[in-house]
């Protein structure tokens, strides 16, 4: 029923991936015109949502990362934790929106520091987000291993 409804809501916007892995894809911007700001939500209802399971879900936007991505998830697990064992998707999409609203009213360059020269944009690549967050290890486990054996290794000598 809440993929029904969702689908009669957001018409073009909703995108069915695989209805038998029940994987699901619906594009939410800041507005209906012209939009600024786009993000597209992935999620996946596992057999056990809406009343034992979250859904699973990934957000992509080339600009969404570092604190906004953060600030976001933690969003969307509230309203979860609110509403445990309640169909959620709707409101996930409305608080999305939401922040791409206030993104789109917030970020109107119409303060001079706010706009980059073209510099100041070939510049900026992007390196420093790369540094910021190190590569997760395939296993930790043994990766704790390794360091803790190494540093028994540096104890002995």
């Amino acid at each position: 029923d809440e993929i029904e409804a969702l689908s009669s809501i957001y018409g073009e916007d909703w995108c069915v991936v695989d209805e038998d892995e029940k994987i699901y894809c619906i594009r939410i911007s800041d507005c209906l015109d012209q939009p600024k700001w786009t993000l597209c939500l992935q999620v996946i209802l596992p057999p056990g949502y809406p009343t034992a399971e979250p859904p699973i879900y990934q957000l992509n936007a080339p600009w969404l990362r570092g604190e906004d991505y953060t600030e976001l998830a933690n969003s969307l697990e509230e309203i979860y934790i609110q509403n445990l064992g309640e169909s959620i998707l709707y409101l996930w999409v409305e608080k999305i929106r939401e922040v791409l609203v206030e993104k789109a009213q917030s970020s109107d360059p119409v303060e001079p520091d706010i706009k980059k020269t073209s510099e100041e944009v070939d510049e900026d690549n992007g390196d420093d987000f790369l540094l910021d967050y190190p590569p997760v290890q395939e296993d930790p486990v043994k990766m704790l291993s390794y360091i803790t054996s190494e540093s028994e290794e540096g104890k002995n000598v």
